[in-house]
């Protein structure tokens, strides 16, 4: 086992409930969650914390594969869910799937963190 690459990110929580409230809020949810993400921030009583640690965590993992989102990877070939503990963990569809699978990376290893001003997340991309 060998890390292919990391990434870290960190994004103003403001930046992002502004984006989530706005004119085009559920235009830009849409694009950048999946119904799965956005029904768990849903559920929270802030939601844009959860939102913005989320996107971070989409930021890290572009950079952990050393790849930019858009015309490599969309925003929602990457999900973040959380497990029966609460543990965040990465799920890969299209480009990223694809990815992934053409460079042997078998994981991906997030941590999420988020204050009333910023959300951090870093990955670790892992092969075999």
């Amino acid at each position: 086992m060998h890390i292919y690459g990391i990434g870290i990110d960190i994004v103003d929580t403001q930046r992002i409930a502004d984006s989530i409230t706005g004119d085009l809020g559920e235009r830009f949810i849409a694009r950048i969650f999946t119904p799965a993400e956005q029904e768990y921030c849903e559920q929270m009583r802030f939601p844009a914390p959860h939102y913005a640690a989320r996107f971070a965590a989409k930021e890290a993992i572009s950079k952990a594969f050393g790849i930019g989102i858009g015309e490599d990877l969309n925003w929602t070939d990457m999900e973040i869910l959380r497990d029966d503990l609460g543990k965040p963990y990465v799920t890969l569809s299209g480009r990223g799937k694809d990815f992934a699978a053409q460079h042997g990376i078998d994981e991906i290893m997030i941590s999420l963190s988020h204050s009333d001003n910023h959300a951090a997340a870093n990955a670790v991309a892992v092969v075999g």
